[in-house]
């Protein structure tokens, strides 16, 4: 049924004016959000310390300010159920905070104010009619967990499967899609580079380790949830792939660019999502060769068993893809230094990520508009894994800019839901888009304005107040037209 309505969609589309493109019936439109950054109460009740937490208070030089209040959603929860309400949405993706919810990290102890928070969260979701879309993990680990060695320590992955099983255990009688783990990448190759929590400079070894652990605690919440709730409450699962767009910068490069592709996406996805599961063969030899030259008697990436190799295959139920910007891809000049940023795989590989100067520019060094990217990434997923559904779990514009008439992002959001639209024309099952954020939130600090709802920091009642992204953002909900004004 579902090709036969690509293929009307398609036509439609093709007879429609470039001006009056329209999202399918059926699509969904959501808003995103994470517990740390925007909950606060990080010593309310009984809850546990995170490694954000943890960080942030011993370092505090380390960023601009902290989360201790953020956006203050432990209490203000039922406004942010009304700015979704406000804008329509089919769904709302937030995540549940480990320590909350556990406070010793350990399932010995389950919070009752915790689990009364989501439960209101939850509760009051779908009251208005807004499906929740749950994150289990988004970057903040008990720190108790951390000092036990954190992902780098192979018992992370069943300690999280104990916490999988409980949030399963609590809400999956009512919600029907589960996030596993948020951006392994950033967890791994950032939290193992000094870029984001726990801050650890060791991208030799560390990152490889977290990231085969990731994928094993991602795949024992998955057959938790396959053999325990999925047969009462079907449901779908998944994990969240942060995947910048990447494609070569010359005709050359194209080779290299592939293997790039490999050691961003591949090292996460390729284990769950293809035929033959385990890590990529081209990029698996590459870091091995690496490995002997730089004198280890092992492959620093861990090899998976065959058992490991089966369990983690095969555990999704659609693609979860996190994607905001498109880089370039060269190799390294003869005697080129290698920057720090973009950090993934750049000096392993002999490579160099840049952005095309000619696209527009967002408010980062890494950020640039290049709405075609989201086209291409969707198209080379499904043709490279064969996925027959997709939700797009984040897509928002790097904003700095703290004024409420953000015609940059709304720009933005028009040109990638337009490729959206051509994508799914290209014959990719896109189900649905979600916006990062909901709400201005903590972000290595306040200064990127991702929020569809400005928030006043200075205010201790920290108001929210709808931008002009926001009200467009509604009538895309209200009229599923990407251009609403015409």
């Amino acid at each position: 049924m579902f090709n036969i309505a690509v293929v009307l969609f398609s036509v439609l589309l093709v007879e429609s004016r470039s001006d009056d493109i329209k999202l399918p019936s059926w699509f969904k439109i959501g808003a995103a959000t994470s517990a740390f950054q925007i909950e606060g109460g990080w010593n309310a009740s009984d809850r546990g310390e995170s490694v954000w937490d943890h960080h942030l208070h011993v370092f505090p030089e380390t960023l601009e300010g902290n989360a201790d209040v953020a956006c203050d959603s432990y209490h203000l929860w039922r406004r942010d159920i009304e700015m979704c309400q406000e804008l329509g949405l089919d769904m709302y993706r937030f995540s549940i905070s480990w320590s909350r919810l556990l406070p010793t990290g350990f399932p010995n102890h389950i919070s009752e104010d915790g689990k009364n928070y989501y439960n209101n969260l939850i509760d009051g979701l779908l009251e208005k009619g807004i499906q929740p879309v749950v994150t289990i993990y988004h970057l903040d680990l008990p720190q108790s967990l951390q000092n036990l060695g954190g992902w780098a320590n192979p018992l992370i992955s069943k300690w999280f499967a104990d916490y999988a099983r409980v949030v399963f255990s609590l809400y999956a009688d009512r919600v029907k899609t589960w996030l596993t783990l948020n951006e392994p990448i950033i967890q791994c190759d950032n939290g193992y580079n000094e870029e984001t929590v726990p801050y650890l400079n060791d991208v030799k070894i560390g990152r490889y380790l977290c990231n085969k652990h990731a994928l094993i605690a991602h795949a024992k919440a998955y057959r938790i949830y396959e053999k325990e709730f999925k047969p009462r409450f079907h449901g779908k699962v998944s994990m969240v792939q942060l995947f910048v767009w990447l494609q070569p910068a010359t005709k050359g490069d194209e080779e290299i660019t592939n293997l790039t592709r490999q050691y961003w996406e591949g090292r996460y996805g390729h284990a769950i999502y293809s035929k033959d599961g385990g890590w990529p063969k081209q990029l698996e030899r590459h870091l091995a060769r690496n490995s002997r030259l730089k004198g280890y008697p092992e492959p620093r990436l861990p090899p998976f068993s065959d058992e490991e190799v089966v369990l983690v295959k095969g555990t999704f139920d659609f693609y979860a893809l996190n994607h905001y910007t498109t880089l370039l891809v060269r190799k390294a000049r003869p005697g080129e230094e290698i920057g720090r940023w973009p950090l993934y795989g750049s000096k392993e590989l002999g490579v160099v990520l840049e952005r095309d100067p000619s696209w527009e520019k967002g408010d980062a060094d890494w950020f640039s508009v290049y709405p075609e990217g989201i086209r291409k990434q969707l198209n080379y997923l499904k043709n490279t894994y064969g996925v027959t559904e997709f939700l797009i779990t984040e897509n928002g514009f790097f904003n700095t800019d703290p004024s409420l008439n953000d015609t940059r992002t709304v720009q933005y959001t028009r040109k990638y839901l337009e490729q959206v639209v051509l994508a799914i024309q290209d014959g990719v099952n896109v189900t649905g888009y979600i916006h990062w954020s909901l709400m201005d939130n903590f972000d290595k600090g306040y200064g990127a304005k991702f929020g569809l709802y400005s928030v006043d920091f200075e205010d201790q009642n920290r108001p929210r107040t709808a931008r002009a992204s926001a009200r467009y953002y509604s009538n895309v909900a209200k009229t599923h037209s990407i251009h609403p004004e015409n």
